[in-house]
C-alpha cells in the first residue's frame, strides 16, 4: 500500500490545525507550495518555485516567476533548513530533465541519453549505499572520465544514469539535484508565518 498520500494529507492537517492554534480564530491565512530553488540563511528568505499540480498525489513545479518569502523570526516556527537545487522534473520515459535558469528566470529542457536505469528502486537498496562508508549516496554522482551523471529520484524510485552533451555536464552540480518541497503559511504576501519543510519532515519522495 502507497503510504505517501496519507502522510501528505496527514502533514497538510497538522501543519493546518499548528496554524489555527498558533494564531487564534481570526483570518485565516493561506497555504503555499513549492520547490526550493535559493535559501540565504543570513537574511531569512527562500525563493520556491510554486507547484502549479491540482492533482493530490502528483506535483508541476511549472509557476513562474519564483516566489520569495521572508522566512518567521522564530526558528521554532521554522522546523529543518531546505536545501535547494535547480531540478524540477525528471521525465524517464521522454529521457529530459528540466531544470530553472536563474539567469534566465525560466525553464530549460535537456535531452538526455540514457546509460543505465533500475526501477522501483527503494530507498534502502544496496545500490544508494557507499561500500567504504556504508552511508547513503550523495547524489547527484559525477563519473568525469565517462562524463555521466547519476541520480535518484525518492519519488519516483528511479536511479538513473545518463549522459548529455558538454556544455550541459559543465553546469554546477546542484543544477541537477532537486530543491526540498516546502510549505507556506503566510497571511501577508512575502512574509511566512510558518514554515515545513516537507522533504524532511513528512517522509515524502522527492
Amino acid at each position: 500500500m502507497d503510504m505517501i498520500k496519507p502522510l501528505r494529507s496527514l502533514g497538510l492537517l497538522i501543519f493546518w490545525i499548528g496554524c489555527v492554534l498558533i494564531y487564534g480564530c481570526g483570518e485565516m491565512g493561506k497555504v503555499d507550495q513549492g520547490r526550493v530553488i535559493e535559501y540565504n540563511k543570513e537574511k531569512r528568505t527562500v525563493t520556491i518555485i510554486r507547484d502549479s499540480a491540482k492533482k493530490q498525489g502528483s506535483t508541476d513545479y511549472s509557476v513562474l516567476p519564483p516566489v520569495t518569502y521572508d522566512l518567521p523570526t522564530e526558528w521554532a516556527e521554522m522546523g529543518p533548513e531546505p536545501k535547494p537545487g535547480m531540478r524540477m522534473k525528471l521525465d524517464t520515459d521522454k529521457h529530459q530533465v528540466v531544470i530553472f535558469v536563474p539567469t534566465l528566470q525560466n525553464f530549460a529542457t535537456i535531452n538526455y541519453t540514457v546509460v543505465e536505469q533500475r526501477d522501483n528502486v527503494q530507498s534502502s537498496d544496496p545500490a544508494l549505499i557507499d561500500p567504504q562508508t556504508k552511508k547513503t549516496k550523495q547524489f547527484p554522482i559525477f563519473d568525469k572520465g565517462k562524463k555521466t551523471i547519476t541520480l535518484y529520484s525518492k519519488r519516483q524510485k528511479i536511479l538513473t544514469t545518463f549522459q548529455v552533451p558538454d556544455e550541459y555536464f559543465a553546469l554546477p552540480e546542484y543544477v541537477w539535484d532537486a530543491g526540498d518541497e516546502v510549505r507556506i503559511y503566510y497571511k501577508e504576501e512575502g512574509k511566512a508565518r510558518r514554515f515545513m519543510n516537507i522533504t524532511k519532515t513528512d517522509i515524502f519522495k522527492k
